[in-house]
């Protein structure tokens, strides 16, 4: 099931154990590596080799890390991806501030510059916007009619006085009696 896994499922598994140091200021006891990472590695052929993590790979479920490569028959030097359950990350990459926050266990959504302006912004009263709105006349034969915003009446009358210099024989509107 793991190899038919979405990508974001094979992201999350790309957790390593954070070395003692890093769990005792954390709190945590695990992570996901990032490229800029320092990891060491705990089991395999490349055991006790310490480096700096160059790509990660969900698609290779794995990590390459500087140094450890491998030698094409061709000639050349390939990556070896090395799986993050065997590895212990010694050092981390804290440029990411979302990465950090999360580490440290604060909020990752309210940058701290913003949530000192917002307590500032709430004292302050809102002013409330003066409209008069009418109340639609009732008559016993007719519905409630909304009534018209000044902007659409002035428009409509501005409509009417170009196609009334349009035609020569205008029609006055009928006034609607009760």
């Amino acid at each position: 099931m793991i190899f038919q896994a979405p990508h974001h499922y094979r992201s999350k598994q790309l957790g390593s154990m954070l070395s003692k140091e890093l769990q005792e200021k954390y709190h945590k006891p695990s992570a996901r590596v990032v490229e800029g990472d320092n990891v060491k590695v705990m089991r395999g052929e490349f055991k006790g080799i310490e480096g700096k993590v160059t790509q990660v790979s969900p698609e290779r479920h794995g990590v390459a890390i500087e140094g450890i490569k491998r030698e094409k028959l061709k000639g050349g030097n390939v990556d070896l991806y090395i799986h993050p359950s065997n590895l212990m990350i010694t050092g981390l990459n804290l440029e990411d501030k979302w990465r950090q926050n999360r580490l440290e266990g604060q909020k990752t959504k309210i940058p701290k510059e913003q949530s000192e302006e917002a307590p500032k912004e709430s004292s302050k009263p809102k002013e409330k916007p003066t409209e008069t709105k009418e109340k639609p006349t009732e008559t016993k034969g007719t519905s409630k009619v909304a009534p018209k915003s000044k902007e659409k009446s002035t428009k409509s009358k501005k409509l009417l006085e170009k196609k009334a210099k349009q035609t020569k024989t205008a029609k006055p509107a009928k006034k609607e009696t009760k």
